[in-house]
């Protein structure tokens, strides 16, 4: 799970799921197409609540350049602690993945 700084805010750092990769296509939810074909050098990253996180759906795939680090724990609030699995939802993985 990265950490990258806000296409918006480069000051801002963002934690987001990477739903998908350069030439995958994803159907995207709210974001001004309906499909998206992920350009070279770029990813697809949404937050885990759909409609209420500001990601790719906001302000489209997110330069490579934009990745800061990766996330592999939550240590707070105490009751949170956990390891943070690299999870995809089934209902968010690409349509199509190009073959390298």
């Amino acid at each position: 799970i990265p950490c990258l700084r806000s296409p918006r805010n480069p000051e801002q750092k963002i934690i987001k799921r990477v739903i998908a990769l350069e030439g995958d296509i994803i159907k995207t939810i709210g974001y001004k197409k309906k499909y998206v074909k992920v350009p070279h050098g770029h990813i697809w990253v949404e937050g885990d609540h759909h409609g209420h996180s500001f990601d790719s759906n906001a302000f489209g795939p997110v330069s490579l350049g934009l990745l800061h680090a990766r996330a592999t724990h939550i240590l707070w609030p105490p009751q949170r602690w956990q390891k943070l699995q690299p999870v995809l939802p089934p209902e968010r993985k690409p349509l199509h993945r190009e073959q390298e």
